[in-house]
């Protein structure tokens, strides 16, 4: 048996705003377009995660709307600057064979890394751009059974590369 995570980073943010925080920042146009641009990706390519593990950030929330996936998703502060070692931590709490995590850079590129045995053949998963996502499994039946460095990367992509960009 295995497990699968599917780790994305919210789509580009809008900086141009007058909300009053970081936290509340919504997309704005390329990233409206390049969400659901990642679901169809996951989609066709039957990566649909079961549960969605997910920042409570305004970006990360419109990310996880906008990809139009049906799952269970829970919005946590922890991911909104969280490191590796924290999204470690919740995805070893993870209850679904296959998970999909929504969260920023730098800590998820940092656990992107962490995570993988090999990292892919891919020019930009090193700054992991927004929007990037990879797949990943995991050779375990369960989630508190994973470790660092185990996981086998299943594929990797970019919203620039669907949407022609």
């Amino acid at each position: 048996m295995t497990r699968t995570l599917i780790l994305t980073r919210h789509a580009k943010s809008a900086w141009d705003t007058n909300v009053p925080s970081d936290h509340a920042r919504p997309l704005n146009k390329r990233g409206r377009r390049s969400a659901p641009a990642i679901g169809a990706w996951l989609r066709d390519n039957g990566y649909l995660p079961g549960q969605v593990i997910s920042s409570s950030a305004q970006r990360t929330r419109e990310t996880w709307e906008l990809m139009g996936l049906e799952a269970q998703a829970a919005f946590t502060e922890r991911l909104y600057h969280g490191n590796s070692d924290i999204m470690f931590q919740l995805l070893q709490q993870a209850e679904h064979p296959c998970v999909m995590m929504i969260g920023h850079n730098p800590g998820i590129a940092a656990f992107a890394h962490s995570i993988v045995r090999h990292p892919p053949d891919h020019s930009r998963f090193d700054d992991y751009p927004t929007g990037a996502t990879l797949v990943a499994r995991f050779d375990t039946d369960r989630w508190q059974d994973i470790s660092w460095s185990s996981a086998k990367v299943v594929d990797f992509c970019v919203p620039r590369e669907l949407l022609g960009e």
